[in-house]
């Protein structure tokens, strides 16, 4: 299997040492022809996790886009949503014919507000049964360290998303696959709206009474969005399978419910970690920082900054009762204070 990664942050570098972990050569895009040569002489990305050392003889690195596509079967796209549309937007329109997409995007495409699977489609033509989208719980920093962690790769097609899931288990990874492509990419953008909001509390000096409370409604705030989009597995506690060609329900194995890592996990994780970019995005709101400061002071996307925008215009016509994240919103796009949009939270919160 002949793998290319697009982007050089942390996930990608991380994803890069997971494939190169299983023996698999990997093709890698790097945004600039310094970092390429960087990585070549040093055998470590120059802007995240310096610990990673990389066998370069298994990379080809590039800082040309089309020539990576062009050497590669299986692509992980790894760039952050709101410069997806710039990296992509002058390829020809068949670029990806043939290929798959592996997406590691926690986000949603900012200006066009949508999920990249649709992004893909619109732009490119692109199938949904040729993609699949990596989630967490799975801090980078962490899988740099070999800490053991857990991705969820989700696709319609079962046999080429446990064909590519197999491809990143290690022994301190572990792989699940679903096929609730479109559930876990909106869990995925909304567990970084609410990883603001635990930050924004943590800021203004809540202490953490209120910061579980507060995360507990935001899980019963996401469900219910979820449920509005038409996903499934919200209930928790129940687990079946249903085996094709069979009627009844066979209880063989957890499937995934609610309470799964890539849906309740994933948002525990990204509202307590202190790896969580948009944890520390928010705390730095909570302390006084207007956006454009701390967007430079944290010198990393921040994805729940424009999810909290595009989840907005998605709810107007959804009508999901979503008081927290809404809040996020006003707070990040309409100046609304801190003090007083949290204020107003506490006065929603069971």
């Amino acid at each position: 299997m002949q793998f290319g990664v697009l982007g050089s942050g942390s996930f990608a570098t991380a994803l890069a040492k997971l494939l190169l972990a299983n023996a698999n050569p990997v093709n890698w895009y790097v945004r600039t022809q310094q970092t390429a040569d960087y990585i070549k002489s040093r055998h470590h990305n120059p802007n995240y996790l310096h610990s990673v050392y990389f066998d370069t003889t298994s990379i080809r690195l590039s800082a040309n886009i089309e020539e990576t596509i062009a050497q590669s079967e299986y692509l992980v796209l790894a760039i952050p949503s709101s410069y997806i549309h710039d990296t992509l937007k002058s390829l020809p329109r068949n670029i990806f014919e043939g290929k798959k997409i592996i997406s590691a995007v926690k986000g949603i495409m900012p200006e066009q507000v949508l999920l990249v699977n649709d992004y893909l489609k619109q732009e490119f033509n692109f199938p949904l049964e040729h993609y699949c989208c990596i989630m967490g719980p799975c801090h980078a920093e962490e899988v740099a360290a070999e800490k053991l962690s857990y991705l969820t790769f989700s696709g319609v097609d079962e046999k080429l998303t446990q064909e590519i899931a197999g491809q990143f288990k290690t022994e301190y990874l572990n792989t699940i696959i679903n096929d609730d492509v479109f559930g876990v990419q909106f869990a995925a953008v909304l567990k970084n709206i609410y990883a603001l909001a635990a930050g924004i509390a943590h800021g203004l000096e809540y202490g953490d009474n209120f910061l579980s409370v507060l995360i507990a409604n935001a899980a019963d705030e996401m469900a219910g969005f979820l449920r509005k989009v038409g996903v499934r597995n919200m209930e928790v506690g129940v687990h079946h399978e249903i085996i094709p060609g069979v009627k009844t329900v066979v209880v063989l194995k957890k499937s995934a419910n609610y309470a799964a890592s890539v849906y309740l996990g994933d948002l525990l994780v990204t509202c307590y970690s202190l790896f969580s970019r948009n944890r520390t995005f928010g705390n730095m709101i909570g302390k006084g920082y207007n956006v454009k400061t701390a967007q430079l002071e944290l010198n990393m996307v921040a994805e729940g900054y424009n999810a909290s925008r595009c989840i907005y215009i998605i709810n107007e016509k959804e009508k999901a009762d979503m008081p927290i994240a809404e809040t996020v919103y006003r707070i990040l796009w309409e100046n609304l204070s801190p003090k007083e949009g949290f204020k107003q939270i506490e006065e929603t919160l069971i």
